[in-house]
């Protein structure tokens, strides 16, 4: 096989904060080298632009707009690593339908492919919904090549905690990710999204820093034992949610003190969290947190109480939470590029393996 090649991945999550951009040096199999990293914070008209587009699908009003903001913000980010040779670009998820087999990433790859002058891997979805997958997460896959690279030798517990929270329950003694019994991968539920719209409403900022205004409120658990009798959570894995499928759980909120409702929705992203464990194989030897979340000391708290097992951002293990999932798509570009799956039945649930993502290659 050829040998390691530098790659860039680029993600944007649904919380929409802005551009993560990660160097990873890689077969595609192994990890041989972490390079450097890059954050770019969405400016305001960006963002008001992306947050117009939410939940709407090609050739919708907006979306055009949304399309040119985002491709531009990326390359942008390009600019900061000349030296990489392939680009992993997701783009800016709008709207995710898996039951209808369809999924919209903002994000045109071939024009980012012209104005970079890199070849670029994206639209990474599509082939796996067709294969009868839900799309997502796509990020397992490099889990396994982390868990094999810190040396992790019992089952461990991934947990990406963005605007959605998705959890990869990963088996290190499994050579490859794509044999069976290695991986098992889902949306667990809400992840920021709800305590960051609670906190944009009610004028409180883009977020709730640090878990700080949950840490002064009442959870109410009756609220959270509503919310939790949704059948999504007792549905059999892989799945997968849009960032929207829990937004109707803001309007029991009304009235009550801000800080009581930043502790309940906290709550509830790390109950639908805890919850996820039904569903694995066996029990997680550890949680390691990675994402936005784990900065939320309430949240971490919230989780570690609720599973009563260590619960600890990934840096505990060498890796850096805020860029794992920029490492993972150059990562899968590169495992695009050579042909290996990117996805598979137990962390999608497609029928077979996939290898998803188009290549566009710059103009000569």
């Amino acid at each position: 096989m050829a040998g390691p090649i530098w790659a860039l991945g680029l993600m944007s999550g649904t919380s929409m904060d802005g551009i993560d951009g990660a160097a990873l040096l890689t077969d595609g199999v192994a990890i041989q080298g972490f390079g450097p990293t890059r954050f770019e914070a969405l400016g305001e008209d960006v963002r008001c632009t992306v947050a117009k587009a939410q939940g709407a699908w090609p050739g919708a009003a907006g979306v055009a707009e949304a399309a040119a903001a985002v491709d531009q913000a990326h390359g942008a980010v390009v600019t900061y690593f000349p030296t990489v040779q392939v680009v992993g670009y997701h783009g800016q998820t709008l709207a995710h339908d898996p039951g209808a087999q369809r999924t919209h990433q903002a994000g045109d790859g071939a024009l980012l492919a012209q104005t970079c002058g890199k070849t670029v891997v994206w639209d990474f979805r599509t082939a796996d919904l067709a294969s009868g997958g839900e799309g997502a997460p796509l990020v397992p896959f490099f889990h396994h090549a982390c868990a094999l690279t810190v040396g992790l030798e019992a089952p461990v517990a991934f947990v990406n905690i963005g605007g959605v929270a998705n959890v990869t329950w990963v088996d290190p003694m499994q050579p490859r990710p794509e044999v069976p019994g290695a991986l098992l991968a889902f949306d667990t539920g809400p992840g920021n999204a709800l305590i960051n719209d609670l906190c944009a409403a009610r004028g409180l900022g883009a977020m709730d820093r640090a878990g700080a205004l949950a840490a002064g409120g009442v959870v109410d658990e009756g609220l959270i034992a509503r919310w939790m009798a949704d059948p999504y959570f007792e549905r059999p894995p892989p799945k997968s949610l849009d960032r929207n499928h829990f937004a109707p759980v803001l309007d029991a909120l009304d009235g009550m003190a801000d800080a009581d409702a930043a502790a309940t929705l906290t709550g509830f992203t790390s109950a639908s969290i805890s919850a996820a464990a039904r569903h694995m194989p066996e029990p997680p030897s550890r949680w390691l947190i990675c994402g936005g979340g784990r900065h939320n000391a309430t949240l971490m708290r919230m989780i570690a109480a609720r599973t009563n097992l260590s619960v600890d951002p990934v840096e505990a293990v060498g890796l850096d939470g805020d860029f794992l999932e920029a490492q993972a798509f150059a990562y899968l570009a590169v495992r695009v590029l050579r042909g290996l799956p990117t996805s598979g039945p137990s962390t999608t649930g497609a029928r077979l393996p996939v290898c998803g993502g188009r290549v566009s290659l710059p103009e000569v």
